[in-house]
């Protein structure tokens, strides 16, 4: 278990790193496959930063007990892409709001081999803008969410590496 052995709140650091980028990447797909709600090019962004996390994570949990530094600095590379995505949701966020500009080109990722075949794969993809909110709670974003949940959790993963155990002598 994550926090066994391991001193302060390195343990529950170790867990948050983990489950964190996996709760809302979880969260992301359920949107987008039982939701239909396609993502954009910023939310795929917010996306590979928690997939960036999740390694981390895992190594830490898996290998930290053997570490020197029983995986703090795997849990801070961790702490530091789940950050990266919230500073993304931020700035998506304020792309929606209309505070910045969003993207001004056209994004298609395909393996098309010919002109006609790319174009079938333009013409067949859903058009999703990064300054409209597909969804929102509390007038809130998807992509704020995530900035608020991401920012809050490394913050509270990063504090709770750092803190020292308590002596109860």
């Amino acid at each position: 278990m994550a926090g066994a052995g391991d001193p302060g709140g390195l343990g529950l650091a170790k867990a948050l790193s983990l489950a964190v980028p996996a709760a809302l990447l979880a969260g992301a797909y359920g949107f987008q496959y039982i939701g239909g709600l396609y993502p954009c090019e910023m939310c795929w962004w917010q996306r590979w930063a928690h997939m960036a996390a999740l390694p981390f994570a895992l190594l830490a949990i898996l290998l930290g007990a053997r570490m020197p530094d029983r995986g703090r600095s795997l849990v801070w590379l961790a702490a530091l892409a789940i950050l990266a995505s919230g500073g993304i949701g931020v700035y998506h966020a304020g792309v929606e709001a209309g505070i910045f500009q969003g993207l001004t080109q056209c994004t298609t990722i395909s393996r098309a081999t010919s002109a006609e075949e790319l174009l079938n794969v333009i013409m067949s993809s859903p058009i999703v803008r990064c300054d409209q909110v597909q969804w929102s709670l509390w007038g809130i974003s998807m992509g704020g969410w995530n900035a608020i949940l991401s920012i809050l959790a490394a913050l509270s993963i990063l504090w709770l590496s750092l803190r020292r155990p308590r002596s109860f002598a």
